[in-house]
């Protein structure tokens, strides 16, 4: 085994006794793709599956971030232990994370019971990084109960939410010039539970009833579907939280009871190996040592000796390619 290997399986050590600084830099190491062979990737996979993983989105200016801390002391209470993975956006300039999330949540930084861990989005259009499925793995493998994924809040492509999360968590808000925003971002579909937040607002019901509304078009859940409720909550005081932590621990009991967990697992393996296999196609084709070959296959695509298709297949599977047609392309 490898320094390198030997480093990171010492830190999966040390995440798993709960050393929030281990859990931390294993994080990083995987985010940085500082990574020796697949060793930790595997015992990682082969040690997780325990948690209950929660994605939270919604539009932003919705309070996702208030709430999610409110949630995540109600959890506390319950005797849970509770990971946040929150998706800051990232500066166009620096790819860096603006790190919001983690100053709002100051106030459980003493509590051992709580890790929160702001990630850049680093241009991702699904609302989560690149890196975030990696950070949920670190998370569930090192045995906390609950893993809460906030996203950036950026609209339709929020969907991608429930390739990572277990439960998906809707969080809309009125008075935001579109009483209800979820069914304008397209998130309607994926909504394990819809949250009005900011309930306290006196347009708060109307955000409700519209949502009820949607839900009752969309027709009632076939035998033993779950039926997706419409919950409202005010972070600002706490109401409605512990009927969130109700329903959220109700809708993994009939994930668990109906087998929805595992089809949804096979589904989010599946998202899983695509999206690895699409990264390793590209890390190939950006190798160096594959540079001459990707220019000549390039020319001869932009001179019309080799058609765009033939081209991908021959650099991804390695199928011979000409002379002739790469003759003039050198």
């Amino acid at each position: 085994m490898s320094t390198t290997d030997e480093r990171l399986a010492d830190l999966l050590d040390r995440a798993v006794e709960r050393d929030m600084a281990a859990t931390s830099q294993l994080i990083s190491a995987l985010e940085g793709r500082r990574v020796g062979s697949g060793a930790v990737l595997e015992a990682l996979h082969r040690a997780g599956g325990n948690a209950h993983v929660v994605g939270v989105t919604g539009a932003p200016g919705s309070g996702k971030s208030t709430l999610v801390s409110v949630l995540a002391r109600e959890l506390r209470d319950r005797g849970l232990t509770v990971a946040i993975v929150a998706v800051d956006p990232s500066s166009a300039i620096s790819g860096g994370a603006i790190l919001g999330d983690r100053i709002r949540m100051q106030d459980h930084a003493l509590d051992p019971g709580i890790f929160v861990r702001s990630m850049s989005s680093r241009g991702s259009l699904g609302g989560v990084s690149a890196a975030t499925v990696d950070a949920v793995g670190v998370l569930d493998a090192a045995g906390w109960d609950v893993v809460v994924v906030e996203t950036v809040g950026v609209g339709q492509a929020e969907v991608e939410i429930m390739r990572i999360a277990q439960t998906v968590v809707v969080v809309s808000v009125p008075g935001l010039g579109d009483d209800v925003q979820a069914i304008k971002a397209g998130l309607m579909e994926i909504a394990d539970l819809h949250v009005v937040n900011k309930a306290d607002r006196p347009d708060a019901g109307k955000t409700v009833a519209e949502l009820l509304s949607m839900l009752t078009l969309a027709g009632p859940p076939g035998p033993g579907g779950w039926p997706v409720p419409v919950l409202s909550t005010s972070a600002a005081d706490s109401s409605g939280v512990p009927k969130l932590a109700d329903t959220l621990a109700e809708h993994r009991a009939w994930m668990a009871g109906s087998g929805e967990g595992e089809r949804r697992e096979r589904a989010m393996a599946a998202a899983r190996i695509h999206s690895i296999a699409k990264d390793l196609v590209l890390a190939r084709l950006a190798d160096p040592s594959a540079t001459p070959l990707v220019e000549r296959v390039v020319a001869a695509v932009a001179a019309r000796r080799l058609d765009p298709h033939a081209a991908a297949r021959a650099l991804v599977d390695n199928e011979p390619i000409t002379d002739l047609q790469l003759e003039k392309s050198a």
